[in-house]
């Protein structure tokens, strides 16, 4: 029997799409396919998965691929739910903030009190709006709204006028400072990896070994690569971007995601009530993650 390729989901950033080009993957030998599962189109808008869309529902919908990414809580709780295994070997980091049009009154991070906030409900932008605006308010005042898509949905609805705020990550992040959007409040979070099904450990080391080579090319000529972005962004803006302007975006840490990060943050997230209780599973590290090292 032929074996499976390995199956992998981007997820708007440049690495994958840089190891693509230069025969990073293929020079390890890695037998993979990309499977667009969260991109431009949206699909979880069209499939309709709830009132409430975000990337912990593409988990619980169930994702078909060997790897994919999404921020560390919503993987944390996942794995912790046995939906998957968080990757312990590696994770990333991605520029955020909460962005305003540049009509509006809002300058100031106090100004954002009671103003509804798009984001991705229980995902990475739902948390990261939190963790950067509860400095400045009580939680209570941190007005949050969920988009019926995810990332795209909620940017559109930010140039269309639909929202007053909305908070996005990476390409989005830089297309509206290109659009001048006023940026009101930086936020970076975390991102972490599922590794779904019983993929091939040889696989999984031969990814990211890839990856790390990508990194390195992104790290020295960014410029080369960002025009990437478009590979996921909607028809509608494709005319209007102009990548050359934008920055890197995720960038992975070689480096583990220990106990203590996994602990610390599965507490937080419990604190803060972003999932209803009893819904979080164990938070058993050792249960929920995996190492290929």
């Amino acid at each position: 029997m032929a074996k499976e390729k390995f199956l992998i989901a981007p997820h708007f950033r440049l690495h994958e799409w840089v190891a693509e080009e230069k025969g990073y993957f293929a020079a390890e030998g890695l037998d993979y396919e990309f499977r667009d599962y969260v991109s431009a189109r949206d699909q979880a808008k069209k499939h309709h998965l709830g009132d409430k869309v975000g990337a912990y529902q593409t988990f619980e919908q169930g994702r078909t691929c060997d790897v994919s990414g999404a921020c560390h809580w919503t993987v944390n709780v996942a794995a912790s739910t046995g939906k998957g295994k968080l990757y312990r070997d590696a994770y990333s980091v991605a520029p955020a903030a909460v962005f305003v049009p540049p009509e509006s009154d809002i300058r100031e991070p106090t100004q954002l009190a009671g103003v509804p906030i798009s984001v991705g409900y229980q995902s990475g932008s739902h948390y990261s709006t939190i963790q950067a605006l509860e400095q400045y308010m009580p939680l209570d005042d941190i007005k949050l709204t969920f988009s019926e898509g995810m990332l795209f949905s909620r940017m559109e609805d930010l140039i269309d006028r639909k929202v007053p705020a909305a908070a996005l990550f990476s390409g989005p992040y830089y297309f509206l400072e290109q659009l001048g959007f006023r940026k009101v409040i930086d936020a970076t979070f975390m991102m972490a990896t599922m590794i779904t099904g019983d993929p091939d450990p040889e696989d999984v080391r031969k990814y990211y070994r890839a990856l790390r080579k990508a990194q390195r090319d992104i790290d020295l000529r960014p410029e080369l690569y960002t025009h990437y972005y478009r590979n996921e962004f909607p028809a509608r803006f494709q005319e209007q971007m102009d990548p050359r302007r934008w920055g890197p975006g995720e960038r992975i840490v070689f480096e583990p995601y220990t106990r203590e990060v996994f602990e610390e943050s599965f507490e937080w997230i419990a604190a803060r009530r972003i999932f209803p209780e009893g819904q979080m599973g164990a938070g058993n590290y050792e249960q929920a993650t995996v190492s290929y090292a």
